[in-house]
């Protein structure tokens, strides 16, 4: 997938989008040469690069630089950078800067967390002709807000708000939207409700895609088991396995062998 077009088309056309968070140069290698969809730059960065305890610290800066290591690598294929914390809050002139940033450092389009307070910000960015997807659900960016990580939109009232802002969200002219921990009818009803692509995590079945962080979804990510994560790959294991090997053989004189050797 190289474009929004073609992200919006898999609405009515199928096969559903696969989406991974990346955030470096050597993942993004890898990304181009599977059959993934598409790539999101995540803020997430903060926490599985960084090892920060929220997405916070994820700064314009920071996003431009891991956006422009993800561009060089990606092989063409669709990349979506992440709006760090409060760059939509800033008013139009703030949101257009952060923008600008983002997509001279290569991305094809922004994701904007929320959209109650803001969404003049989405609607003028879309105008201005920047592709933006929306964000709804769990927003990490708002934990403090919602007392931790937890599902949203539990319940009539709560399935009935999330589906007020998808809408909110499509009329402001995003291209799609990520659904975060949410009730897997509940997202099936926004998906419903709504005409343009619903990308989940955590949300269930009937989205019309799912994200995974790249970390998660091979293994990589030592101690974290969020429900929603499935390894499609042991790459723990591997990784563990192979730096035993080569401290054991750094230890037994067995490496360099002499045809690694000048």
């Amino acid at each position: 997938m190289k474009s929004v077009l073609e992200f919006k088309a898999r609405k009515a056309s199928g096969p559903k989008i696969s989406m991974v968070s990346a955030y470096t140069h050597w993942e993004a290698r890898f990304l181009a040469d599977s059959p993934v969809d598409c790539i999101l730059v995540g803020d997430s960065l903060a926490v599985v690069i960084d090892g920060e305890p929220q997405t916070f610290s994820a700064t314009v800066e920071i996003m431009a630089r891991h956006t422009r290591a993800v561009v060089r690598g990606a092989g063409g294929k669709l990349v979506i950078a992440d709006f760090p914390f409060l760059a939509a809050r800033k008013g139009v002139p703030a949101a257009v800067d952060c923008a600008a940033e983002l997509l001279r450092a290569g991305a094809h389009a922004v994701k904007v967390e929320g959209v109650d307070g803001h969404e003049d910000v989405l609607g003028h960015l879309v105008g201005s002709g920047v592709p933006v997807i929306g964000h709804l659900g769990l927003t990490p960016q708002s934990i403090h807000a919602f007392g931790g990580y937890k599902v949203q939109g539990r319940g009539g009232e709560g399935a009935a708000e999330l589906i007020r802002q998808a809408r909110a969200i499509e009329s402001a002219g995003c291209f799609g939207l990520v659904l975060e921990c949410v009730p897997a009818n509940v997202a099936a009803e926004v998906t419903a409700a709504v005409g343009i692509p619903t990308i989940g995590i955590g949300a269930g079945p009937d989205t019309d895609g799912q994200v995974l962080v790249f970390h998660d979804l091979l293994g990589l990510n030592p101690g974290f088991g969020a429900r929603f994560v499935r390894h499609f790959a042991d790459g723990g294991t591997v990784v563990n396995a192979g730096l035993a090997a080569f401290a054991h053989a750094v230890a037994k004189g067995d490496y360099p062998a002499k045809k690694e050797s000048y």
